[in-house]
């Protein structure tokens, strides 16, 4: 758990795949936003409901974004949203593939540059085309004034799903989709944000772009 100036993020390991599911609460508001609704539903509703310190107001469940459409990502989309009656959203070019893999609704169709806003709280779409073509991340950047213990101010923290994890880019489909991957990561990710951007992937432990920037050359190199 990450309590900042703004925000209380949490993080919950859900599914046989050990997805990673992201609860991000507005001290200000109360207001939720659920990032990937992959697995196990009373398990998410319990974090969204309670999952916060004290000094954050209860709110409702502002927000569900799907960062790909991968099924192991939304396997408990449609049970969440029937329980909060929260609306939905995921990348313009995956807005179908979710509705029809989970039995919802359309989302919202998410552009890169879109502002994503839950209660007080501001998040920049990133597309991230490759693993998926409509892939997103989110980007939360901490007040320039921030003071909370261990906050750092201007510093990002970025949700990737399955786009980036320690290591390497996530799973492409073919030398082209490796390629637009990569692209992305370099020049909306690599080439934006500094290097104490924290890096919350969609499985598996968090990194920093830091920890990652010296790879970019054998990652290409690899093909993966």
């Amino acid at each position: 758990m990450r309590v900042l100036d703004e925000v209380v993020l949490r993080k919950l390991s859900v599914g046989p795949m050990d997805n990673g599911a992201y609860v991000l609460a507005c001290r200000r508001t109360g207001a939720r936003l659920l990032v990937d609704a992959a697995a196990e539903p009373d398990r998410l509703l319990d974090l969204v409901r309670a999952g916060s310190p004290g000094d954050v107001p209860p709110g409702p469940l502002a927000l569900v974004v799907t960062t790909h459409r991968h099924r192991d990502h939304l396997g408990a989309l449609a049970a969440v949203l029937a329980a909060t009656g929260a609306p939905h959203a995921a990348g313009a070019d995956d807005a179908a593939a979710v509705a029809e893999a989970a039995g919802t609704t359309a989302p919202r169709a998410l552009a890169h540059g879109d502002v994503v806003e839950v209660g007080a709280l501001r998040l920049e779409v990133v597309a991230l085309r490759g693993h998926t073509p409509g892939a997103v991340a989110l980007a939360y950047r901490e007040p320039g004034d921030a003071r909370a213990p261990g906050a750092v101010p201007g510093r990002v923290h970025l949700l990737t799903g399955d786009s980036l994890f320690p290591g390497g880019p996530g799973r492409t489909a073919d030398p082209a989709a490796f390629g637009s991957l990569m692209a992305d990561l370099e020049d909306r990710v690599f080439g934006r944000f500094p290097d104490d951007t924290w890096v919350y992937p969609g499985h598996g432990r968090d990194t920093t772009l830091g920890a990652e920037r010296p790879h970019l050359t054998r990652w290409r190199a690899r093909g993966w």
